[in-house]
Order: C-alpha cells, then structure tokens, then sequence
C-alpha cells in the first residue's frame, strides 16, 4: 500500500480519496465535532488540540474581539459555519486609529502623477508683505484716532508722478521717519543697496519693482511750529496703464503732490497725472525729486542746475495751465508760496526756501526775518556781501564779473548741498569731520567708517532735519476735508442739483458734518488676505460709521425710481489701512478713510454706502469713475479643463472689482475675453486669475484689439424699418458727429442730466448747432456718455409729438443697442449722429410696446448705418521714448516698420537723452517694448497709452479684396481683414447680411433709387 502513495515519477500524491459515503460520513462526525475536515485525517487527539484552537480563534474573530480567522466566544455557545467572506485577520481601521479618524483606501491609481493623493494644505498671501502687528512709531494712536474727529487737521493727498521718479521712495521716507523699528530691521536699505518700498505689499510689485495698486498710508506727520497733522497719503502707480487706480485714488483726495524727477523732467506719465488731477478739480504741490542726479550723474554745475530747475518749473506750469478748465485751477507753482519743494528719497533730505531760510536764521542770525529772507530766494536776485543788500541785477563790485555774480538760490541753497557731495563723496577721511562741525551735524566715530552712500544719507539726513517744508506744503495747499466738502459734492455728487428737496442731506455732506446722514463713497476694492472676499476702501462724507453697523450699499445704476441696484449688509470691523498693516477702529468718522469688512457682495466697481434707517432714503449715488484711458486691448481665456469652467467664471468675476477698468464679456460665440489698458496690465491681471482668484490654470488666445464702427458720409436714402405688427414705422439717416463732440461727452465735458436749456447752450455756442437741434437731443450712446447722438429732427407738423413721447424710451433703447454692437463686426459704434426724420406711431399702447419697437429702431440704426458709407476705427497709442541721441535713428526703424510715425524728437534739456514721441497702432504695438530694447541694446525705453480712435484705411465692404492667409495685406485692404478675421473670430459669418437689417419693403425702395448693395451679402 505504501507504494500507492507515490506516482511512477516518484512523487508523492497521497491515499486514495474516500467514497461519497465515507465523505458524508466524515461531514457529520465533523459537524458534530464543530471542526472542519482535512483530506487524509486520521481523527488523532493532536489535530483536535489544534482544531479547537482554531474554533476559538475563529469565533472571537467573528465576535470581533481578535484578529484571527475563527473563533468562540464560550464554549457553550452554538457551534456554526463561518464563510470566507465573513472570515477577518486583521483589525480595522477603526480599531487601528480610533472612531474619529476617517480613513480613505484608494485600490487605484486614479489621479494624474503630477497630483499628489493627499494634496497639501495651501493658504494663498495676496499681501506678501503684511505685517499681523502694529509696528511701533512716534506718535500715539490712541491721539491718532481721537484726531481724526478734528476734520480742520486732516490732509488727504495723492501721490502721483511718472514711472520711478521716486514716489514710493518719497513715502519711504515718512515711513523711516514715524517708523523708528522699520528703517532699523531693513539692513539693505540702511547700508544703501535697495529701496524700502513700504507700499509694495503685492508680489507682482516686489518682483516687478513698481507699483501695481494704489495704496494708502496714513501718518501723524508735524509741521515746523510742531503741531501735528494727520496726512492721509495714497501712493498711485506711475505707469500709464494703471491709469485706473490712479482715478480710484484722485476720487478720494483733496490735493495731488506731484512728483518729478529733477533729471528727466516732465515726461508722459507726469503730464496725464496733472490732466487727470485737473479733470477731478484739484490743487497741485509740485515736489522736484532726484536732485541728486544733477550732482552725480548729470554733474551740472550749480548755476546750470538752477536753470535746470527753473525750467522744470515752468515745464509744469506751461501743462497745468494747458489742461486747467477753470482759472482757479490755473494757479502757477512756484517755490516762493511753498508749493514747490526741493527733495531727493533717495538721500533722504527735502527742503523748501522757507526751510532754508529758518536754517539760517537757526545757525546764523536769530534776529532775521525768515520770510522776507525766503522771498528772496527765487528768481534773479542777488546778494552783496559787502553792504548785505540784495538786488535784482548782477553785481559787480568786489571785483567780481556780472557773469559770475550768482543767484540767491545757487548761492545759499545749491552751493551748500554741492559742497556736501563733493566733500563726502572725495576726500572722506580728512575732510567729513571738518565739514560735519561747520555744519553743526553731530557724527559718531562709528559712522565715519560707513560707506559713502549711507554716510551721505546720515549726513543730509540730519543737516536737513525732517520732512517739515512737506507738511507745510500739504497744510498750506492743500484743502481739509471740511473746506473742500462743498465742491466735492457740487462735482461729483448725482444728485447736487436737487439738494433744496434731498432732506438736508446735501448739506451734511458740504458741512463735513459727523452727527449728518452717513455717507460713504468706496472706489477701492481690496483682496482679503486669502482672497476669498474683498473689504471695501472709501472715504466718509458725512455722519459717522460703527462697527457691526447696519447699512444699505447703493451701486452705480441706483436711483430712487429704480432701487434694484441696491442691497442691505452689515459692516464687520473697520481698520485704518497702512500699506503693510492695519490699525483696528471702532468708529470712523467724516473726513476720513476707512477699509470695511463685510459689504462688497454688492459692490461691482465703486459704491455709495449709506445708513439703513429712513434719514437716509433720499440719498443719491456718487458718479462713476471717470478715466483719461480705455480698455481697448483683449484676450480670449478658457480653463486648462473644462469641468473648471466655474472657479474660473468666479475668478473673472473677483478680478472685476479688483481692477477698476478691467472688463470681462461673453462673446456669441461663447469665448470669455478680458479687455485691459495694455499688455502689463493684462499681464497683472491674468496672474492674479492663476494665482489668486480661480486658482486654475488657464489658456490664453494671442491678444488683439477693440475696434470701433463709424461712418464718413450721410445716409445716401432715407432709411425706414416697421414693426412687425406693422402699426409702427420710423425713419432715420445717419451722419458724422462734428470734431471734438465725442470727446467732450466722453471726458463729461456735457451730460444730458443738466437742464434742457444749459445742454441746449453748450451745444449752440460751442458747435454752431441751430436752437431746434440743440434742444432735440434724446440720447447718448451706447450709454450716458457714449460717443453717438440721438436727435430728433421731426417736425411736429409732421408727427404726432405726444405719441412720439410715449415710445421715446423703448426708441432710445433702441438705438443705444445699435450703437453698442454695430452692424460690421458688433464692435461699438463712435462719432455717429442719427436723425429721426419721421415716426408713425400707433395710438394703442399695446401696438407700440417695446418688443415692436425696440428691435425695430436698431434694425433702422442699422440700415441708416450702413447707408453712410461705414468704415473701421482703430485705438491709437501714443508713445514716449527716452533714448540716447545715437539710438534715435533705431527708434524710427522700430516705428515705421509698425505703421507708427513720429511727431516730436527734441533733447531733454540738461540731460544727454533726447525724448521721441510718435502715435503707434494698437494692433501693431504687441512687443514693441522689447523689440525697441533689442535694436537699441537696451538704451532706449518707452511707454504708451490710448490717445485716440483713427479710421482704418479701406473699405471694409469691399467684396472685391481677397484676403490671402500667412499674407501680410497692403493698407488699402487692412479695414477688411480686420472686419472679416474679427466677425470669424466671434463665430459670425464674413459679410454683412441684408436681410438682418433691410426690411422688404425698404429694399424695393433701394431698388427704386438704384442704390447699390455692394459689400453686403
């Protein structure tokens, strides 16, 4: 038998299985034993040992109080079956890590590898330099805060300028001077190797290096007798397109401190910040930076560099006086009244002539008259140190020439600041002890052995003592909040003209009144750190705000007759914001800025934030933001994946409010486009989309153009369009606006809310319009400061005027929808004025109701359009370029090859650069910037700006023209490439159809007249 055990290869295989009786049998005595049955048992006491252990592990396996396969819980429980699946080797995961750990077992690899599966925790840093303190300063806050009920001791003021003329730098400077702990943990700054920039809290503006956002800084800043003033200060971006942030700021101000480099002059960006700050009606104090450069860099003589100053001087005026529209506006700037000083941020020093002069009487002659001393020296006055006079021609006794004898200004304030340079920066081991003594400096043994740079900080820092001939420029010149309320409120405040029935509301607001009605006008929105919000930044008119106060927040489009555009929040906490920190308040009142918490669900671009209880029910909107720019470059943007088409619709949402001009649209065909200023300005702003707001990656479509429709000629017919109930038919032609009428409506120069007569006037004096025309006028388009005109030329001969005035509102709206998408390409109609000639209105009021009309007068703006001879318009830029002379010649190749040309070329006066002004094409300015940097080898840079619309050459309806792709296309044919490339791209067909604008029975009378089609499919 034991050979049966193994096969013929000698491998073991067993006995023979048994019969299915012997198996049956085997299954019972098992079941009676509670065990299970191995083939070839034998039924010996060892396998019943081990098979009762196993019962017991089994069965606490099942009663889950161990981890092996089978188990009993007591011994005279039942005996049962456990399955495999029910079988359970290890503990759980609850057992493992307790029953408030959640445990997640991913059996496949479903994610990307570029995904981690646990992903981790992020937290988003809008601010990159916020401080969660309150840094410690020199004045007290608790006195801070109780000032800020003195509405007489406030100073708001704008920071504005050109790029890197040495704003941020100037706020630097009163940062360091409040901010003892600041300047001292700065170490690059204190050895002289980079700049502060205390009002650059965003990342872009660290990396970047300029500023992107405003931002605000509120100081408690003492003047020379040491009364202290609170100066709130907005640091404004100098390039030309944030221009948007630069108008939020302006809205908030009293005053502008103007900010030019001594060097470089008056350059782009400081010209549109005088026109800006002149459209909003305020003061100028013109603050010359950088005087340093004329000594280092320039090397200028001190005589030459009076010259240079003086010219400066008059370069400034000549522009404020270029852009003023009011003679009190037109105010000169000059040293002698203190609204001009003298500063370099970079050395840390400023002064005026009224600082000098106290300098000398402090050092030199007590008993001097410090003003009369000051108002001598400006201008061509001299002084004789023999008989102490002074004199208004050279002098030339003592054996000096006339030419020689130099000027007040050279002699007691240039001269002193030259010999401090030229001593520190020459011969420092002998000589800076020496001059340090006859300065009256007092210098330690320690800072002798500092570098040159930050010794000439020390030194000029402490000659000069403070930042006093600033703050008493800004006292001086620019208005308190209680003085400058009244005209605040005339200009900007929409319902100014009616305060005789507002309830007294006009009136706290022109009284600057705490204890009035609360008015807020917010401009600003700022991210949350987390940008999951936005907390609102404005400025309180009247009353005062509490925290945790309930409050109604008015959008632009509210009225009192249509209050949908208004809504009910409750304020959270209030702060003081100062660039990098925040000072908690728990009341604010008028006067003074605010940052608010809690109420910008609402808020789409700026808002007036008023009390919630019946006091303030008759409180009207402030206007909308007025820009000296247009958004008129795009790009199309889609998420990476399309299932996060929704984080990104809510992130263009947020980037909304966060750029004041920034516009986000849905085109018909579906594609998302974001409209900029610029290309750094859509740079900015697709980083914050990526990074802040939707946190998703998304694709970005090659960046094009705005265009604009318009026409050259007068509708060649009389066109007319019916209802489709044929009860209505109106008659409209179409013609050119006069020069100059497009701008004014755009600038607010007239709006059609004044009274009938006043409109009437303006158009009558300054256009030649007739009485009948000026006073005719319906309608602005696409909105209330279109650049289109609605006029109605019907005589009531004619015309039914009464019912004419019934569908008045559904024809305007009419015609403000035609003029918003044109017929060419649905890009804005400019420069165009319609005529009704004749209206046949039905006398039911169910026949003339807007879905007639409506449709129908955009139908007939249509076809009137299209009579006239239409052409493309094309955004402008206007550039400014600072080269070195011998890189003048590569800045004319780079435009012309661009279509650009030049229209001024002239040198910086005392400088070796030279300035080329030209007008560039939109379209084609997409990496001018670097392509002018690579011809000039990096000498030469520019900036640009919207200047204006220019008609593309061509005929846009030319059907004759074939458009060759990859082709560039001469410029007779650029007006129809760009209409067809633009009607694709927005998924319309290439030609304009006919039958979408001409009715039939307005195209049998074409045929008629044989007025030809051409151009339109």
């Amino acid at each position: 038998d034991g050979e049966d055990l193994y096969d013929e290869f000698g491998n073991y295989i067993g006995p023979d299985l048994a019969s299915d009786d012997d198996d049956d049998d085997d299954e019972v005595e098992i079941g009676h034993r509670g065990g299970h049955g191995r083939p070839g048992d034998d039924g010996d006491d060892d396998f019943d040992e081990e098979e009762g252990d196993d019962d017991e592990a089994a069965d606490a396996g099942v009663a889950g109080s161990s981890g092996l396969a089978l188990g009993k819980g007591d011994e005279d429980s039942e005996m049962r079956v456990v399955l495999h699946e029910d079988k359970k080797y290890y503990p759980s995961a609850a057992e493992v890590y307790g029953p408030d750990v959640e445990t997640l077992v991913q059996e496949e690899d479903a994610q990307p590898l570029t995904e981690p599966i646990i992903a981790p925790i992020r937290t988003k840093r809008v601010y990159f330099r916020e401080r969660s303190d309150v840094p410690r300063t020199t004045f007290d806050w608790e006195f801070l805060t109780d000032l800020m009920d003195s509405p007489k001791l406030i100073r708001c003021l704008a920071v504005a300028g050109h790029l890197h003329h040495g704003k941020t730098c100037l706020l630097d400077c009163l940062v360091e001077l409040t901010h003892p702990d600041v300047r001292a943990t700065a170490s690059d700054v204190a050895d002289g190797r980079a700049e502060l920039a205390f009002t650059h809290s965003l990342r872009v503006e660290c990396e970047r290096g300029l500023s992107v956002k405003c931002c605000p800084l509120s100081l408690l800043l003492p003047d020379s007798r040491g009364k202290s003033h609170l100066v709130n200060l907005m640091d404004t971006p100098g390039h030309p397109c944030f221009a948007d942030e630069q108008a939020a700021a302006y809205r908030l101000c009293d005053a502008v401190l103007l900010v030019v480099c001594a060097a470089e002059g008056a350059m782009l960006g400081t010209e549109r910040a005088i026109q800006q700050a002149m459209q909003h009606g305020l003061p100028l104090i013109l603050c010359i930076n950088k005087i340093d450069r004329l000594i280092i860099e320039l090397k200028l003589p001190p005589a030459d560099a009076y010259h240079r100053l003086r010219h400066l001087i008059d370069e400034i005026n000549a522009l404020v006086h270029t852009h003023a529209p009011t003679p009190e506006l037109a105010r000169p700037l000059t040293p002698l009244d203190g609204s001009v000083i003298f500063a370099s941020s970079a050395f840390r020093f400023c002064f005026s002539l009224a600082s000098f002069a106290s300098l000398y009487k402090q050092k030199f002659a007590p008993r001097m008259d410090a003003g009369q001393f000051a108002e001598r020296l400006w201008g061509d006055v001299y002084f004789d140190a023999k008989t102490r006079r002074f004199s208004r021609n050279p002098i030339s006794a003592g054996g000096k020439s006339q030419q020689a004898q130099q000027r007040t200004f050279v002699q007691f304030c240039l001269e002193p600041v030259y010999k401090i340079f030229s001593t520190l920066v020459g011969d420092v081991e002998t000589n800076v002890e020496a001059v340090c003594q006859e300065l009256d400096v007092p210098i330690s043994r320690s800072e002798l052995k500092l570098n040159v740079r930050p010794l000439l900080r020390l030194v000029l820092r402490r000659f000069f003592s403070g930042w006093d001939p600033l703050v008493e420029a800004a006292v001086r010149h620019c208005p308190s909040p209680a003085d400058a309320a009244a005209e605040r409120v005339q200009r900007w405040y929409s319902g100014a003209e009616n305060s005789d029935s507002d309830g007294g509301v006009c009136a706290d607001m022109a009284a600057c009144d705490p204890n009035g009605v609360l008015v807020i006008h917010a401009t600003k929105l700022f991210p949350t750190p987390d940008a999951s919000g936005f907390h609102v930044f404005g400025r309180v008119i009247s009353g005062t705000l509490h925290a945790e106060q309930q409050v109604r927040v008015l959008g632009e489009q509210y009225t009192l007759a249509d209050e949908e555009d208004s809504r009910t929040a409750r304020v959270g906490r209030l702060w003081l914001l100062n660039a990098q920190y925040r000072v908690e308040l728990s009341r604010v009142p008028a006067g003074n800025w605010v940052l608010i918490e809690g109420v910008d669900e609402p808020i789409a671009k700026t808002a007036t934030i008023t009390g919630a209880d019946s006091a303030c029910r008759r409180v009207l909107t402030y206007r909308p933001l007025q820009y000296n720019t247009a958004s008129v470059v795009k790009v199309a943007v889609e998420p990476s994946l399309p299932s996060e088409l929704p984080k990104m619709l809510d992130g263009l949402r947020k980037l909304s409010k966060s750029y004041p001009l920034l516009a986000c649209r849905i085109e018909e065909s579906g594609e998302h486009v974001i409209m900029g200023t610029g290309e750094l300005y859509l740079d900015c702003a697709l980083l914050d989309l990526r990074q802040l707001y939707a946190d998703i990656e998304v694709k970005v479509a090659d960046p094009v153009v705005a265009f604009a429709e318009t026409v050259v000629e007068t509708s060649s017919v009389k066109c007319f369009a019916e209802t489709p109930n044929r009860r209505n038919k109106l008659t409209l032609i179409a013609e050119p606006l006069e020069k100059g009428i497009a701008e004014d409506i755009e600038a607010g120069g007239v709006s059609l809310s004044w009274p009938r007569k006043r409109v009437a006037e303006f158009f009558q004096h300054k256009y030649d319009w007739d009485l009948l025309a000026a006073r005719s006028i319906w309608a602005f388009g696409p909105d209330a400061s279109g650049p289109n005109v609605l006029v109605d030329d019907t005589l009531p001969s004619e015309v039914d005027k009464d019912l004419l005035a019934t569908a008045r509102d559904s024809i305007v709206q009419g015609f403000q929808w035609a003029t918003r998408e044109g017929p060419l390409c649905e890009e804005p109609v400019r420069n165009v004025k319609m005529k009704m000639l004749d209206a046949l209105i039905a006398p039911e009021p169910v026949h003339r109701g807007g879905s007639q009309l409506i449709p129908t007068a955009r139908r007939v703006a249509y076809s009137a359009f299209l009579m006239a001879t239409p052409r493309l318009m094309e955004p402008y830029l206007f550039v400014e370029a600072l080269t070195p002379a011998d890189c003048v010649s590569a800045v004319y190749s780079v435009l012309a090859r661009r279509r650009g040309h030049v229209t001024h070329d002239a040198p910086v006066p005392g400088s070796p650069l030279y300035v080329v002004k030209a007008f560039l094409p939109a379209i084609d300015s997409f990496g001018f910037e670097t392509d002018l940097r690579t011809h000039t080898q990096g000498q030469a840079f520019c900036l640009s700006v919207f200047h204006h619309w220019q008609i593309v050459p061509g005929d846009p309806l030319d059907k004759s023209i074939v458009i060759r792709p990859l082709e560039p296309q001469p410029a007779v044919h650029l007006a129809r490439e760009f209409m067809i490339k633009t009607r694709r791209r927005k998924g319309l067909s290439e030609d304009v159809a006919i039958n979408k604008f001409f009715d039939d029975p307005m195209l049998l009378e074409l045929a008629k007249q044989d007025v030809g089609l051409s151009g339109l499919a």
